[in-house]
């Protein structure tokens, strides 16, 4: 399987700035060709690469007022590895988060979801159960919202539906996070979030939102919520996102059994 994924960002920096972008693929796949680049006002920029727990890679940059404009393009072949875990990453994802009140959701959970012993049953069972309670409305969310404002809203985008099926799964003893990704066959295009859940020994995904066949996804980021995913983050300063261009792009797009356990590979 031969992806390739682009995404380019503009923005508007109204005061020198302190920004840290998470949009390459994760340090999971071996056979990648990649290029970043960053400039302001047609002009070059450095930028510095960090390492972030589960093989999510920052880029952070120092830029003055301007035009920023960062593109990012990959090709990756074949599969990514899989990403393991331990006892104490396993706990880190069973407690509430910031996007993801499990707690607040423990009565929902017990009342819906009773008598959904296994895993795998739960983790499916979550998911099309978020997927026919919700409906998907582009704009219909803030950015502060989570996974409470969005099961009383019954609706969102994709980073929602991620979080209610995290909080819920958590919230009946499940290891739980999410994934940014960039997901072919998604429509519309853009950067995407998914559910994923310790289940039989290795990460298994949901997508709620049936957007984008799981085999496909790339990862970007993994963590606790999108406190730990999103795609931009401003330290310090001050900038406006102007635009956002994502392309992702399989050789052949497969079928998605919703029954099946997925990983991101």
């Amino acid at each position: 399987m031969e992806r390739t994924v682009t995404s380019t960002l503009v923005l508007e920096v109204t005061e020198p700035a302190h920004l840290v972008f998470t949009i390459a693929a994760a340090g999971v796949y071996p056979a990648i060709t990649e290029r970043f680049d960053a400039t302001v006002n047609g002009t070059p920029v450095p930028v510095v690469e960090l390492a972030d727990a589960h093989r999510t890679r920052l880029h952070r940059l120092h830029v003055g007022s301007g035009e920023l404009v960062v593109h990012y393009e990959a090709t990756i072949q074949g599969a990514g590895a899989a990403l393991g875990a331990s006892e104490v990453e396993l706990l880190r994802h069973l407690r509430p988060s910031r996007y993801c009140e499990s707690d607040e959701l423990a009565a929902t959970a017990a009342a819906e979801f009773a008598g959904l012993d296994d895993p795998g049953e739960l983790l499916l069972g979550v998911s099309s159960w978020v997927g026919t309670h919700l409906q998907y409305v582009p704009g219909s969310s803030s950015p502060t919202d989570g996974a409470v404002n969005t099961l009383l809203a019954r609706r969102g985008v994709c980073r929602d539906y991620a979080h209610l099926c995290v909080a819920l799964l958590r919230a009946r003893g499940v290891p739980a996070r999410v994934a940014a990704v960039y997901a072919p066959g998604l429509m519309p295009m853009d950067f995407h979030a998914v559910a994923e859940a310790w289940v039989d020994g290795a990460w298994r995904a949901v997508d709620a939102t049936t957007l984008a066949p799981r085999s496909t996804l790339v990862r970007i980021a993994t963590g606790r919520d999108a406190a730990d995913t999103a795609f931009l983050n401003v330290i310090a300063g001050r900038a406006r996102l102007v635009s956002t261009q994502v392309t992702a792009i399989v050789d052949e797009i497969p079928g998605d059994d919703l029954n099946e356990l997925v990983s991101i590979a």
